[in-house]
């Protein structure tokens, strides 16, 4: 039987148990031996990482070719305008090539926890949320797509992988699954 442990990562931890400091780690949060994180979520994005005690299902989970959706709700910088979801949903164009494309809709402000540190806020400026799924998992993806249609993204937080949801874990907070 394999295992998984669906993970909240907190902002500014990394996907990894070691690095040098003064970068924090899962370290701080998984004491289980034998798990490794199935995938990656950079150090400025919150929400759920998988980790396994089995390597094929690490693979299964990680590796591009086997298309697993990634769904993220996602704060923008500015209101967001059809024309951008539309672009999003069609697939954008990024320094490496185009991206496939995603699942995107406008979505109200989610009740979150508080990030610390917080989220820059610009008074004039207003910001907006949306609900992104995508099947690719290249480097800082979504950041990427939001900038190319001309919303950076303020916030990031992974809701779900394929059929793993974060559900209501709170940073810091993990629940092991048996398969």
């Amino acid at each position: 039987m394999s295992q998984i442990l669906l993970f909240n990562k907190p902002f500014g931890v990394l996907s990894q148990f070691t690095a040098d400091p003064p970068h924090r780690t899962l370290a701080e949060y998984i004491s289980n031996k034998g798990f490794y994180a199935a995938g990656r979520l950079d150090k400025d994005s919150e929400g759920l990482l998988l980790l396994t005690d089995d390597g094929k299902l690490q693979q299964l989970i990680s590796n591009p070719k086997y298309d697993k959706s990634k769904t993220y709700i996602v704060q923008l910088e500015g209101d967001i305008d059809p024309t951008a979801i539309a672009s999003l949903c069609s697939g954008v164009l990024l320094k490496d090539g185009m991206s496939k494309p995603a699942r995107a809709s406008l979505i109200e402000e989610p009740l979150l926890w508080s990030r610390d540190p917080p989220i820059r806020v610009r008074k004039h400026i207003p910001s907006s949320w949306i609900e992104l799924s995508i099947t690719e998992g290249r480097n800082r993806q979504v950041r990427r797509m939001t900038a190319a249609v001309g919303f950076p993204t303020l916030r990031l937080i992974r809701i779900k992988i394929a059929e793993w949801e974060l559900g209501d874990l709170q940073p810091g907070e993990s629940r092991l699954l048996t398969i």
